[in-house]
C-alpha cells in the first residue's frame, strides 16, 4: 500500500470514529467506545477491499458486510454517511422513534444486511449467505465483523464447525478482540492465540493483525481472499474506546455516550491523537472496487405448484405430505432450499433431497446457525425451507425473533408436534411451538389436519414475503378428508361440518380434528349437532367466521389442542370473543406429559373424541 492510500484509509477512520462518537452524542444513549475499536478495521473494508457499488445495494454481485456486533451500529451509519448516502442531518436523528437510524440496525434503514443485536447471530447469517454465493456461482465475499464478547456464543461455533465443513473459502470473519465485554473483561481478553487456536481446531484459516493498522489489516484481509477450500477469520487486536484517551481500555464505559463537558474532552483528544488523519485534505479521487453491474434480484413468488392426487381416507402423515409437496415445490421453483438438522428422515425432507441434492443443505444437530443460515438464504433472494422437530425449534427461538424482527422471509416447519408422538416421551413433543411463533411480529401459524392441507398450505407459505411463517407437522397418519381441489387461503377456516340447531361449536387442528370428527359421529347418534371448524390457519385467525358460528352454535365455543393451553387455540380464540357473549372452553394439555401410545395420551390430557363429547354435553 502506498503513502497516500495509507493516509486516506487513517482519515476515513477518522471520520468515522468522530462521527461514532457523536451520534450517540446526539441520541443521549449508544455505545462508542465498540465503535472506537473498530473504525480501522471497518475503513479498510469499505474503502479499500470489498467490491461493491454503493448506489446499486442489492446488485446481487456485491460483497457482503455483516455487523455481527450490533451495537456498534453508529459505526454502520458513520461508514455510509462517508459514502454519501445519509445526510448531516439525518444523522442527528440516531435512536429517534422516526429515524432508520436505530440503536441496533434492521432492515428499516436500507444499508444493512441483516438486524443484528442479539449476539452471536451474524456469523450463521454470513455463512448463510457464503452458500448462497457458491449456489449460484458468484463471486461475492461475505464479510462478518465479530465482537470477542460474543465469540462465547455457542451458535458462533455451530456456524464456525459448519463452515469448515462446507469450505467456504468466500466467507471471512474479522474477530474484534478489544478485550472488554459490557461489564468486565472478555474471556480470553488479549490472550488472542486461544482465539487463533480454537479457529483453526474448527478448520479455519487464520490471521493475525494489528487492528489499528491499516497497512496491517489491508494485508491479511487480501491474504485471506486467497485462500481456498476453508473460511478464513482476522483476529485482530484493538483498544476499547481506541483514540479518547480517558476511555481507552477502560471499563464501564461500555453503552454510555459522552455528554456535555466529557463529549468535547472525547474529540479534542480524538483530534489530539490523529492530528495527521484529521487535518488530511488531499481528497485522492477514490472510488470502490465494482463488481459485475447487475438489476437486483426480483422478490418473485413461488410458481403455482401443480394439483396434488392424494385419495380421501388415505392415511399420511402430515410431515411426510410436507416433504412430498416440498419435492415438487423445489421443482417449479429453482430459488427453494431445504435446510434440515439431521432428522430428514423424521421431517421427510429427504424427498426433496433425493431429487434437489444440490439445493439441500444439512445442517446437523445446530438448530440455532441453521435458522440463522436460512435468515442469510432468503436475504439473498432464496425461499428456505427450514425443519426440524417443533420441540427443537424451541432452541432457535432468539434466532427466529432476531428473523422476524429483520422481517425475513424464512419458512419454519416443527414435526413431531404434540402429545401425539407418542412413546418417545416429552422431551419430543413440541407443545410450546404455537405460542411461540404466535408472539412474533407478522408471523403466521398454519397447522394442517391432512395431506391435502398441508400440500396446499406449503405453497400459501411460498408465496408469503411479508414475514415469517411457521407450519406444525405430525407423526401419526390421518386420513384424507379434503378434495385435491380445495384451496387454503392464509387467514381462513374450513367450516368441516354444520346444522342448522349446532349446540356447540368445537374448533380444532391437525389431528384434534380427527377426534372432533369422531365426537361429530358419536353425538350424531344421540341427535346432537355440533358445527366443527378446522382452524388450520391459527395466525392469522377468521374472527368473522368463528364468531359467527359460535354465535349461531348456542354461544359456545370448544377449543380442542394438542398443545400446552397457554398460548395455543384456545387463547386465541378466547381473545378474539373476549368482549362478545360466547362462552369458550379449552381443551389442551395442561400439565406435563409423559410417554405412551398416543390414543392413551390423548385420552389422558382430555383431547381426545370422548373428551370433545364431555365439553359438549356438560
Amino acid at each position: 500500500m502506498n503513502y497516500e492510500k495509507q493516509k486516506f484509509l487513517e482519515h476515513k477512520a477518522y471520520n468515522l470514529r468522530k462521527n461514532s462518537i457523536l451520534l450517540p452524542s446526539y441520541a443521549g444513549s449508544g455505545h462508542p467506545t465498540t465503535c472506537l475499536s473498530a473504525a480501522d478495521i471497518v475503513a479498510t473494508l469499505f474503502f479499500d477491499i470489498m467490491r461493491y457499488d454503493p448506489d446499486n445495494f442489492e446488485n446481487p454481485n456485491n460483497d457482503r458486510f455483516i455487523l455481527s456486533k450490533g451495537h456498534a451500529s453508529a459505526l454502520l451509519y458513520a461508514v455510509w454517511h462517508e459514502l454519501g448516502k445519509i445526510t448531516d442531518a439525518q444523522m442527528k436523528t440516531y435512536r429517534d422513534i422516526n429515524s432508520s437510524l436505530e440503536g441496533h440496525p434492521t432492515l428499516r434503514f436500507k444499508y444493512t444486511e441483516a438486524a443484528t443485536g442479539a449476539l452471536g447471530i451474524g456469523l450463521s447469517i454470513g455463512l448463510g449467505e457464503a452458500l448462497n454465493a457458491k449456489l449460484d456461482a458468484r463471486d461475492y465475499y461475505t464479510y462478518v465483523l465479530l465482537g470477542d464478547g460474543e465469540l462465547a456464543e455457542g451458535a458462533i461455533w455451530e456456524a464456525a464447525e459448519l463452515a469448515a465443513y462446507y469450505k467456504v473459502d468466500n466467507l471471512i470473519a474479522i474477530a474484534d478482540i478489544n478485550r472488554l465485554g459490557q461489564t468486565g473483561a472478555t474471556m480470553y481478553g488479549y490472550h488472542v492465540q486461544k482465539y487463533v487456536d480454537k479457529f483453526e481446531a474448527f478448520g479455519w484459516q487464520t490471521f493475525l493483525a494489528d487492528g489499528h493498522n491499516v497497512v496491517d489489516m489491508a494485508q491479511v484481509l487480501t491474504q485471506a481472499k486467497e485462500v481456498t477450500g476453508k473460511p478464513s477469520i482476522i483476529i485482530a487486536k484493538t483498544i476499547k474506546g481506541r483514540g479518547v484517551d480517558f476511555a481507552q481500555d477502560e471499563n464501564g464505559y461500555h453503552g454510555k455516550p459522552f455528554l456535555q463537558d466529557e463529549l468535547q474532552r472525547a474529540l479534542h483528544e480524538l483530534e489530539h491523537n490523529y492530528q495527521v488523519a484529521a487535518t488530511y485534505t488531499n481528497d485522492i479521487a477514490w472510488q470502490p472496487h465494482m463488481p459485475k453491474q447487475e438489476k437486483p434480484l426480483e422478490q418473485k413468488k413461488a410458481a403455482k405448484m401443480p394439483t396434488p392426487s392424494y385419495r380421501i381416507e388415505e392415511k399420511i402423515p402430515t410431515r411426510k405430505a410436507y416433504g412430498q409437496a416440498l419435492a415438487v415445490l423445489g421443482t417449479v421453483n429453482q430459488n427453494v432450499v431445504s435446510l434440515d438438522g439431521d432428522v430428514k428422515n423424521s421431517t421427510y425432507a429427504e424427498l426433496f433431497e433425493a431429487v434437489h441434492p444440490k439445493r439441500f443443505i444439512e445442517c446437523f444437530i445446530a438448530e440455532q446457525n441453521m435458522v440463522g443460515m436460512g435468515i442469510g438464504f432468503a436475504r439473498r433472494g432464496k425461499l428456505p425451507f427450514i425443519s426440524t422437530f417443533g420441540a427443537f425449534m424451541t432452541r432457535a427461538h432468539d434466532q427466529i425473533r432476531m428473523a422476524a424482527i429483520g422481517q425475513s422471509t424464512i419458512k419454519l416447519i416443527g414435526s413431531h408436534a404434540g402429545i401425539s408422538i407418542g412413546q418417545d416421551g416429552p422431551s419430543q413433543m413440541g407443545l410450546e411451538d404455537i405460542a411461540m411463533m404466535r408472539a412474533l411480529p407478522d408471523s403466521i401459524v398454519l397447522y394442517p389436519s391432512d395431506a391435502v392441507s398441508t400440500y396446499k398450505l406449503l405453497e400459501q407459505m411460498a408465496n408469503y414475503n411479508d414475514g415469517i411463517s411457521y407450519m406444525r407437522t405430525t407423526r401419526m397418519a390421518t386420513p384424507v378428508h379434503y378434495r385435491n381441489d380445495e384451496e387454503f387461503p392464509i387467514g381462513g377456516c374450513k367450516i368441516v361440518r354444520v346444522s342448522q340447531k349446532d349446540q356447540a361449536c368445537v374448533i380444532a387442528a391437525g389431528v384434534t380434528l380427527v377426534e372432533a370428527l369422531k365426537a361429530y359421529e358419536i353425538l350424531q347418534q344421540q341427535n346432537i349437532n355440533i358445527c366443527v371448524i378446522d382452524l388450520y390457519s391459527i395466525k392469522p385467525l377468521d374472527t368473522e367466521t368463528v364468531f359467527r358460528l359460535g354465535q349461531a352454535s348456542n354461544n359456545y365455543i370448544i377449543t380442542v389442542e394438542d398443545h400446552y393451553i397457554q398460548g395455543g387455540i384456545g387463547e386465541a380464540i378466547a381473545a378474539a370473543m373476549c368482549n362478545t357473549s360466547i362462552e369458550v372452553t379449552s381443551l389442551a394439555v395442561s400439565e406435563l406429559p409423559r410417554s405412551g401410545k398416543p390414543e392413551d395420551l390423548l385420552s389422558w390430557a382430555g383431547i381426545d373424541a370422548q373428551s370433545i363429547v364431555k365439553a359438549v354435553m356438560y
